[in-house]
């Protein structure tokens, strides 16, 4: 006994230093952008910042935010999550609760279906040639209507709701409940675990989307905040932009990518700490079978 439990001891203990080892691998390259975004580029020229600032100055990040383009993808891409989570969260619903039901005969058949299409993807020219004859190119839409349901999703809403004690619909249908008042006043508010948890995997899928923008968007007007990061590192000439600044050893391209990286990933890295429990809940439910 005394030996299982050192045997159990020595278990946690290489699981934890795996995990912090894995952690700090992880966090390094957030620290070295984070730290060259704030450095001075006379510093990150000459290779003196690695995970630390040197000569800490705000320059890059002023040139950054003075950007009225970056701030309107910013907003392109709030209104795409807002939104999409939104329609994302009512069809799934919508389509999970009768498919939870046994009386409902088609469902077996058409979860098949949604395993299916989950495993094998769609062929991406058809698929582009699919949504571009339904208008959405170069349409705010194309970077919410693809989202709409997936199938990951489905089924955890779908096994969730097998969950919820018949006895409770039974109640709401002597009282005189029909299927959405069942599903709206009964379902849905004893289901916000999985709720909340499958709306945060949709809100953070449309945040950071990447393949469908470069897909179905032409618009730099419509470009989500992913495209325009991509545009700033790979297309923009940032030389131009830093030789604008009056102190040319403040700011150079390095230090403006960083700074347009870490703009990009702030709102979700500041959001994340506070919902990983509810990823971790997620996961779970994916899991239980009734």
């Amino acid at each position: 006994m005394q030996q299982l439990k050192l045997g159990e001891k020595s278990f946690q203990a290489v699981n934890v230093l795996l995990l912090v080892l894995f952690s700090i691998v992880m966090l390094l390259p957030l620290l070295s952008v984070a730290a060259t975004s704030i450095s001075s580029g006379l510093a990150v020229d000459r290779g003196e910042v690695q995970f630390w600032p040197v000569n800490v100055t705000l320059a890059s990040w002023e040139q950054i935010l003075s950007q009225k383009s970056l701030w309107l993808s910013m907003l392109v891409n709030t209104a795409a999550t807002v939104i999409g989570t939104f329609i994302c969260m009512v069809v799934s619903s919508l389509t999970a609760y009768p498919l939870s039901k046994s009386e409902f005969k088609p469902a077996k058949f058409i979860i098949l279906l949604v395993v299916f299409a989950m495993i094998f993807k769609a062929p991406i020219i058809p698929y582009f040639l699919t949504l571009k004859s339904y208008g959405l190119y170069n349409s705010f839409w194309a970077l919410v209507i693809p989202h709409t349901i997936v199938a990951y999703n489905l089924i955890i809403l779908l096994t969730f709701f097998k969950q919820v004690p018949k006895e409770l619909e039974e109640a709401g249908k002597i009282e005189g409940c029909g299927y959405f008042q069942t599903l709206f006043r009964i379902v849905l508010p004893i289901s916000m675990p999985a709720l909340v948890t499958v709306g945060l995997f949709y809100a953070v899928m449309i945040w950071n989307q990447f393949m469908h923008p470069i897909m179905f968007i032409d618009n730099p007007h419509l470009y989500p905040l992913q495209m325009k990061l991509r545009e700033l590192i790979t297309v923009t000439d940032l030389t131009s932009l830093a030789s604008t600044f009056q102190d040319r050893t403040l700011i150079n391209e390095r230090t403006l990518r960083s700074a347009t990286v870490l703009f990009a990933a702030i709102p979700i890295l500041l959001v994340y700490p506070f919902l990983q429990k509810h990823f971790v809940k997620g996961a779970m439910l994916g899991s239980l079978k009734e």
